[in-house]
């Protein structure tokens, strides 16, 4: 499974506190998704994605 941050991102860092082990910062600040979700890592995606105060976070 893949997860994208798409456009709108406000770079709050929601995410990133929730599930480093997916998701990160880039070089402009902005968080990303860096590895596929693995079974280890799904539900703390889920709750990142459900977390996210923008809705920018889509899990595939």
């Amino acid at each position: 499974m893949k997860a994208k941050v798409n456009e709108g991102c406000i770079s709050c860092g929601m995410c990133v506190s929730l599930c480093p082990e997916v998701f990160r910062f880039n070089d402009e600040g902005i968080a990303e998704a860096y590895v596929d979700i693995s079974e280890e890592t799904l539900e703390s995606a889920e709750n990142a994605r459900d977390n996210c105060p923008v809705s920018v976070i889509d899990l595939n």
